[in-house]
């Protein structure tokens, strides 16, 4: 009896069909025009949920790219390496809004995922306004997200909050907030996976499901606008390998997280697992990235956050043109 072959079937087919270079369609590569430069470098954070970047290379190669590299560029240093021009592309929503506010020259190019972010806090602790005085800790996470947060509950996420960020140089947050000694605790996957597994605190807030914040986008692929410019073929090509990948770990999530642990992006294949099937990656096809756009640029204006209007960021920070066509290109 036949086997019927369902979409995410389907779609894992040809994005792993993709990866062998059978979807190469050099006819179809070549009326793009040829690439301005084989050479692409993406980061490494970590981080699972950006896996569809860490998967994405013989997607790349199928391109046409020949030189891929992964720079380790943990949280939010992966945007000061973007915009060092040490990275070509990175995939983290949180510090970009104000740092296109600063005149920096990011454009954001399409949404990849919703969140995953989640916050632990102790016991007695139930809501974000009960973190009133509290310390909160971050390893990865954007502390920007939080404070926006923090902000739309009325506190003053300076004065009314404690920040401890392995940036400070001291000891690691998420083992400060298992031993106690802080109250809260803002993770990335596979840091809740972790939490989760120790029995530590218990989860406040999860992006991933809890509105509004699960109804857009958290990693939104960016690149400088020097590179945009310049290599507007590569651009497109990147972006596209990145879509199929983001389709390959909705598809076949257990296939993907054995294959960013074999590539040592991540340690742990259960935590890989669990975060991949959470995460709906397939949102990249429904949801409206110049809505995350606006609504976060509002909500961090109203904050005191940032100056710009939302179409201010909107007109400086974004380019659309790549994803509406692959979007065309690669509907379902």
């Amino acid at each position: 009896m036949p086997m019927l072959q369902t979409r995410r079937r389907f779609l894992a087919t040809l994005a792993l069909a993709g990866a062998a270079g059978v979807l190469r369609a050099p006819g179809a590569l070549a009326a793009e025009g040829p690439l301005e430069t084989t050479r692409v470098r993406l980061v490494n954070d970590r981080s699972i949920c950006i896996a569809p970047e860490y998967v994405a290379d013989e997607l790349l190669r199928a391109e046409g790219f020949t030189d891929i590299s992964y720079v380790e560029a943990p949280g939010s240093q992966q945007v000061d390496a973007l915009v060092q021009g040490e990275l070509d592309f990175c995939n983290f929503l949180g510090p970009f809004i104000p740092l296109i506010d600063a005149g920096a020259p990011i454009v954001v190019l399409a949404g990849i995922n919703i969140g995953c972010l989640e916050l632990f806090a102790r016991e007695g602790i139930r809501h974000i306004a009960d973190l009133k005085g509290r310390t909160i800790g971050l390893t990865a996470a954007p502390v920007e997200l939080l404070r926006l947060m923090a902000a739309e509950l009325g506190l003053d996420p300076v004065k009314d909050i404690r920040w401890v960020t392995a940036a400070d140089g001291g000891a690691d947050p998420l083992e400060l907030f298992a031993q106690g000694k802080i109250e809260a605790f803002l993770g990335f996957p596979p840091e809740p996976q972790e939490l989760r597994a120790r029995r530590v605190g218990h989860v406040i807030l999860n992006t991933t499901t809890d509105r509004p914040w699960s109804q857009y986008f958290c990693c939104m692929l960016a690149s400088r606008r020097d590179y945009v410019r310049k290599y507007p073929v590569a651009t497109k090509r990147v972006l596209r390998a990145v879509l199929k990948a983001a389709d390959l770990c909705d598809a076949e999530p257990d296939r993907v997280a054995r294959r960013i642990v074999a590539g040592g992006f991540t340690e742990n294949y259960d935590y890989a697992s669990e975060t991949l099937r959470d995460i709906p990656y397939e949102k990249w096809r429904e949801y409206d990235p110049e809505d995350t756009m606006r609504f976060y640029a509002l909500r961090l204006r109203e904050a005191g956050l940032i100056k710009s209007s939302p179409q201010r960021i909107i007109a400086d920070g974004t380019d659309w043109r790549f994803l509406n066509e692959l979007k065309r290109e690669l509907k379902a």
